[in-house]
């Protein structure tokens, strides 16, 4: 078979499958908070023949020959991705935001040891200590979560806790918390009880990128995170660390957790920090924000109860069980409207998780498309609409063609049928 024939030729059932994401992308509104569009210069780096190159090792001590250009490419995004941050060190090859928690956890400590964790009934992640998760197989955990009258952090009951347990690490971080984290606060409670902070800022790393939300590098001795979510860029993973740990987590990642890093992500990892050091980009982050909170507030104003009463970044929650309404049929009744959101636990729910109480929001990616206020309104209308209406199938449709009609407004890429020329 020639190498140069196009996916369409051979294997067309694979194209049609990315035919069909082309077009939902392009005819839907995309709100789920941990999901983003990258720009054509990053998936022109990831389809890239730098996905031919296996380079274990790091730039200069690599294990096979053959890695110069490689090695620019990874030594772009190390530059970068420290200037961005302001950060000691950083290791750009983790797979994923889990495998950088992961070679963060085993640098800082030995299986068994005692780590201080957010609940993920309260917002926090499975890499934070739940039981079915590596991090609780590997290690003991003990949960905090947020205050049942504020739905924000307890950062008393998390100083209790830290003193009575004497954490070896305290992580910092969530999923699905809609408030400013105090990291400062955080690392005077470990370092006062002897632990290490950890902050997994996978989740905000592109607010902290342009300054909308503080900074935990000042606080932190490991900071993990995505590449995507807010960051906008490829799916994978970094961690950083202070100069100290350097060394110990360059030898967790490989040859402790992985074997060879994926260079094609590596250079889009590149491409992404660029774009999260030019100044469009903090003007981006303020949209984004600004979407957010407008749509909590008009979401409040349609009736719905917002957890913590309202955001301060990029997602939120909305309690729509007290409307009557799971999280699971108001996932499947937006969809159903052309709107994408994910059922989400909210603190102190009695509903299963693929139940839920609640819906998590996000506006980063219809950001991306270039939707300011004025169409948060009109989302939320649409959104209120469809959840007073959830059995509704002819509300559904009526909405989902007006969602087309916006989406149109706002195209993703300068051409879906160029994209998908590309298959």
């Amino acid at each position: 078979m020639s190498l140069s024939l196009p996916l369409r030729e051979v294997d067309p059932e694979i194209a049609q499958a990315l035919d069909l994401e082309v077009d939902r992308q392009a005819r839907t509104l995309e709100l789920i908070a941990s999901e983003n569009f990258v720009s054509e210069a990053v998936l022109e780096a990831l389809g890239s023949v730098m996905t031919n190159k296996y380079a274990e090792g790091l730039p200069g001590k690599r294990y096979y020959g053959g890695c110069e250009f490689v090695d620019l490419a990874e030594t772009l995004a190390i530059e970068r991705a420290k200037k961005l941050f302001g950060a000691e060190h950083v290791n750009v090859q983790p797979h994923s935001g889990s495998q950088a928690n992961q070679a963060a956890y085993l640098t800082a400590l030995k299986p068994g040891e005692l780590v201080l964790g957010m609940s993920l009934a309260h917002g926090g992640h499975l890499t934070h200590g739940h039981p079915l998760n590596f991090s609780g197989k590997m290690f003991k955990i003990v949960s905090y979560g947020v205050g049942k009258d504020t739905e924000t952090i307890d950062y008393e009951e998390l100083a209790r806790l830290a003193e009575a347990h004497k954490p070896k690490l305290i992580v910092a971080g969530a999923s699905a918390y809609p408030r400013l984290l105090d990291f400062q606060r955080f690392a005077a409670i470990a370092h006062q009880n002897g632990a290490l902070l950890m902050v997994d800022m996978a989740h905000i790393a592109g607010l902290i990128a342009a300054g909308l939300h503080p900074s935990p590098f000042p606080h932190a001795d490991f900071v993990t995170t995505t590449t995507h979510k807010t960051l906008r860029g490829p799916r994978g993973g970094a961690v950083f660390c202070k100069a100290k740990y350097a060394k110990e987590l360059d030898k967790l990642v490989f040859p402790g957790i992985q074997g060879g890093p994926l260079m094609h992500v590596m250079a889009a990892k590149a491409v992404c920090f660029l774009e999260a050091l030019q100044p469009e980009f903090r003007a981006y982050q303020k949209q984004v924000v600004l979407n957010a909170r407008t749509l909590a507030d008009a979401l409040a104003g349609h009736g719905f109860r917002i957890v913590s009463g309202g955001t301060d970044t990029h997602l939120l929650l909305v309690d729509v069980f007290s409307r009557k309404v799971t999280g699971k049929e108001a996932e499947r009744a937006l969809e159903n409207a052309g709107i994408t959101v994910n059922k989400n636990a909210i603190p102190f729910d009695t509903n299963p998780p693929m139940v839920a109480s609640g819906i998590r929001i996000g506006t980063p990616a219809v950001t991306t498309r270039g939707l300011r206020e004025p169409q948060m309104q009109i989302v939320a209308d649409w959104i209120s609409e469809v959840l007073h209406n959830v059995a509704d199938e002819s509300v559904q449709r009526r909405i989902h063609s007006e969602v087309e009609a916006l989406a149109e407004e706002f195209p993703l890429y300068e051409s879906r049928r160029a994209l998908a020329a590309r298959v």
